[in-house]
């Protein structure tokens, strides 16, 4: 990274938070702590975060409550921890906003790992607009890579997490092709699948409620059975 990147990392059991800083900071990142989501807050609005570690179980507000409430305001990338083991809480905060998950317990390279391919995904994507290509146009929509956003047919932009814009930015790079689950995956997380990974169909979904007229039968963005997701619209790219 070319700069040092500033991690606020929310978990009320200090132990944790003080190994995971501890860590970080020794891997060039720069790491605030907060307990719960009021101190969160006030880190918020003091400094510049460049991505948010979110623990799910926390005194006051909980995480899924948080990371809700920061989406509707904000794009910056959120990384949950959880200690549950079920799937629909990993489900849950994906579908809320959260831009990756990691099961606790976990090894903080593999957390450092998550960390660097979030903030390498928003890097790259500023990259390739510097190099060219910055606008893709779709059915009256309008991608800008570079600026990161959606406008809509109007003109207004429509709020997009992090995770939920570069996987639409795959799409458009690739339309009228099947791109199977682990494809995107790699694609826009650079990771390889769990056994029971439903990340892609969720972002798939949350994208559907932005830009289909029905998200309940998608004409842009088709299911196709046993292979994946297929891109249906004419992107034009400038």
């Amino acid at each position: 990274m070319s700069t040092t990147p500033h991690i606020l990392i929310v978990e009320d059991d200090r132990e944790i938070s003080t190994l995971v800083a501890r860590y970080l900071r020794g891997n060039d990142c720069r790491v605030s702590i907060a307990g719960d989501g009021r101190e969160m807050d006030r880190i918020l609005a003091d400094s510049r975060v460049d991505l948010l570690v979110l623990d799910l179980m926390l005194p006051g507000e909980d995480g899924l409550s948080i990371c809700r409430r920061l989406r509707a305001a904000s794009g910056m990338p959120i990384l949950m921890l959880t200690a549950k083991s079920e799937e629909i809480d990993r489900i849950v905060g994906l579908e809320i906003g959260a831009d990756d998950y990691l099961a606790k317990p976990f090894n903080p390279r593999e957390l450092l790992a998550r960390i660097r391919a979030i903030l390498r995904r928003g890097a790259a994507a500023q990259g390739r607009d510097d190099e060219g290509v910055r606008r893709h146009a779709f059915a009256g929509f309008v991608l800008d890579a570079g600026l990161r956003q959606l406008l809509n047919p109007e003109g207004a932009q429509v709020a997009l997490t992090g995770a939920e814009f570069d996987l639409l930015h795959a799409m458009c790079l690739r339309p009228g092709r099947v791109l199977s689950r682990d494809q995107l995956l790699d694609l826009t997380q650079g990771r390889a699948p769990g056994p029971f990974e439903r990340s892609i169909d969720v972002l798939v979904s949350r994208i559907r409620q932005k830009i289909e007229r029905d998200p309940r039968n998608p004409e842009m963005i088709k299911t196709i059975r046993s292979g994946g997701y297929l891109f249906t619209p004419e992107v034009v790219s400038t």
